[in-house]
C-alpha cells in the first residue's frame, strides 16, 4: 500500500470514528431532552436521584472534555 493511499485510508478512519462520536454526543443529547419531559412528574426523591447521576455523567463529561483540549496542544 503507498504512502498516499495508507494516508486516504487513516482519514476515511478518523473521519468515521469522528462521526460516530457526535452521533453518541447527540444521542445523549436527545435523552437529556426525554429526560426533562419527566422532570416535572418526579417526586423530591427521584429529582434528587435523578440530579445525582446527572452530576457523575457531568464530570465523565467534563474529563472527555478536558482530554479533548489537552490533545489541541
Amino acid at each position: 500500500m503507498s504512502g498516499r493511499h495508507r494516508k486516504r485510508s487513516l482519514m476515511a478512519v478518523v473521519t468515521g470514528e469522528l462521526i460516530r462520536a457526535m452521533n453518541y454526543v447527540e444521542d445523549i443529547t436527545a435523552t437529556l431532552r426525554r429526560i426533562c419531559i419527566y422532570i416535572p412528574g418526579m417526586g423530591a426523591e427521584e429529582r434528587k436521584r435523578l440530579a445525582d447521576s446527572l452530576r457523575e455523567a457531568g464530570g465523565a463529561i467534563n474529563a472527555a472534555i478536558a482530554d479533548l483540549e489537552k490533545a489541541e496542544k
